[in-house]
């Protein structure tokens, strides 16, 4: 078996018992890259001369005394809006694009510490603000399962990459849903931890109160191995949360699902579900029900006002974050401007791309004076409840199923020209992060057209264990997880 078909848990007990050295996964994955990268595209950056130079190092260093940290030599993929050191950072925005930052985010150096191998930086809509990828200053990213589709967003060229095996696991960030969406358009899993279980710093923010950094992995089990890593305080995040992080790993070795409630809200089955998702996630419903859990209707009344709430949020926080970028700091700086108010101007018109601009103009707007209550103030008031309903089913279930997305992959262009059809296509996934709930996507079955589809598992604040739990004996049942896209 060549090295790219095993996932992170199997790669790493290969490297640890000395069977593989990391220069030979790393030749074996830039190989796999220059066969199927030109078709994918996943890829704003590679790394390819100092991950050798690293993995070379690795070997050398483990001949005399062979002890590894668990991502000793594993190759990964990190969404292009993480800092990282000495590697271009670039959000794929023609404002950042020759940025490179003088510092390291903390999930970086969490891994660096444990010696993880650096393959490159992934494709995303521009400062992670979009569904697609389509709206990446650097063209679009593919879905590996059908080139002309897309492969959702924000994180889509993390999502592309793992399931096209151009690595062995990678990093996205989720606001509204952009680890979930895309994982769930590629077939593959997409886990986004409590708010505050993992550090924000040195994520390009997007919406500071709904950003989260999480894995996206072949499976279950690889995505608790790499939330094990990255989890955990961190003084240099104020929203991170001091407290302890448990051992997923032994969470997921409990398979039967007996005592545990499951709760299936009846605002996510209505109309605009497609009949292919609603049909492979009622089923999915099904084998948690034969694995022992007992499944209960709920009710999320706030769901219908999550998306209207979501926009104006984030939004609102775009508009504060982005106003960074004014061509003075650092970043691109528009030429042949007059004074200072032309420099803001230019270097903005041509710095960002049409939908950053789009929000960028809705946030200002909301938050502008005689606005703010009508819009901003109502949002939160909503989001409060949104919130609540969470609260309220969580007393009486212990995860909430739901499916990921309301359709499969759309083609490449399908939405791109109408906002609000694209906006739409994370209701499902929006209310988890309004509330800072963990959630995960993972594979339950594919359309009529081949298209992976997903089921989304939400849990409790900081219950991350529980939720894998579940997750992983659904996916020991099935098979969905074994599919690989015929992509050569």
């Amino acid at each position: 078996m060549s090295l790219q078909k095993l996932g992170l848990v199997e790669l790493h007990k290969k490297f640890k018992a000395g069977e593989v050295t990391a220069t030979e996964i790393v030749r074996s994955y830039f190989l796999r890259i220059s066969q199927v990268e030109p078709k994918v595209k996943a890829f704003a950056t590679q790394a390819k001369e100092a991950a050798l130079v690293q993995a070379e190092g690795l070997d050398r260093k483990l001949k005399t005394w062979r002890k590894t940290n668990p991502l000793t030599g594993m190759p990964l993929a990190i969404k292009d809006n993480i800092c990282t050191e000495g590697v271009l950072t670039t959000c794929s925005s023609r404002m950042l694009q020759n940025f490179v930052p003088p510092y390291d985010a903390t999930v970086i150096a969490k891994l660096r510490a444990q010696e993880y191998i650096l393959l490159g930086k992934t494709n995303l809509d521009e400062f992670a603000m979009g569904s697609s990828t389509e709206n990446s200053a650097f063209g679009p990213s593919r879905n590996p399962w059908n080139l002309h589709c897309v492969p959702g967003g924000s994180s889509g060229g993390s999502a592309a990459a793992v399931a096209a095996e151009e690595c062995v696991a990678a990093l996205g960030s989720d606001t509204g849903g952009s680890i979930r969406q895309p994982a769930a358009f590629c077939g593959v899993v997409g886990l986004k931890p409590t708010y505050g279980r993992v550090s924000r710093y040195g994520l390009v923010a997007f919406a500071s109160s709904l950003d989260q950094i999480g894995p996206i992995t072949r499976d279950v089990a690889d995505a608790a191995f790499l939330l094990q890593a990255i989890a955990g305080h961190d003084p240099m995040d104020s929203t991170s949360v001091d407290r302890s992080v448990p051992d997923y790993m032994k969470a997921l070795q409990k398979r039967d699902l007996k005592a545990l409630k499951i709760g299936v809200p009846v605002e996510f089955f209505t109309e605009g579900l497609d009949p292919d998702v609603e049909q492979a996630v009622r089923v999915a419903i099904g084998e948690l029900k034969n694995l022992g859990a007992e499944i209960r209707e709920i009710h999320l009344p706030s769901t219908g006002a999550a998306v209207a709430v979501y926009y104006v949020i984030a939004t609102a926080e775009a508009s504060s974050n982005l106003a960074r970028f004014d061509g003075v700091k650092f970043g691109f700086r528009a030429k042949e401007t007059k004074d200072l108010l032309e420099l803001y101007m230019k270097t903005r018109q041509e710095g960002f791309g049409p939908e950053v601009k789009r929000r960028i103009m809705l946030g200002t707007y909301v938050l502008s004076a005689g606005y703010y209550d009508a819009y901003y103030g109502k949002a939160q008031a909503v989001r409060a409840l949104v919130c609540q309903d969470f609260a309220t089913a969580f007393k009486e279930v212990d995860l909430i199923v739901t499916p990921v997305t309301p359709t499969p992959a759309f083609r490449l262009g399908e939405k791109s020209e109408d906002p609000l059809q694209m906006y739409l296509s994370d209701i499902f996934t929006i209310s988890a992060n309004l509330a800072g709930l963990p959630a995960i996507a993972l594979p339950c079955g594919f359309s009529k057209t081949g298209l992976p589809i997903g089921l989304q598992l939400i849990g409790r604040a900081f219950e991350e264990e529980t939720m894998l739990r579940a997750a992983r004996a659904y996916e020991q049942a099935t098979q969905w997880h074994l599919k690989k896209p015929n992509i050569r």
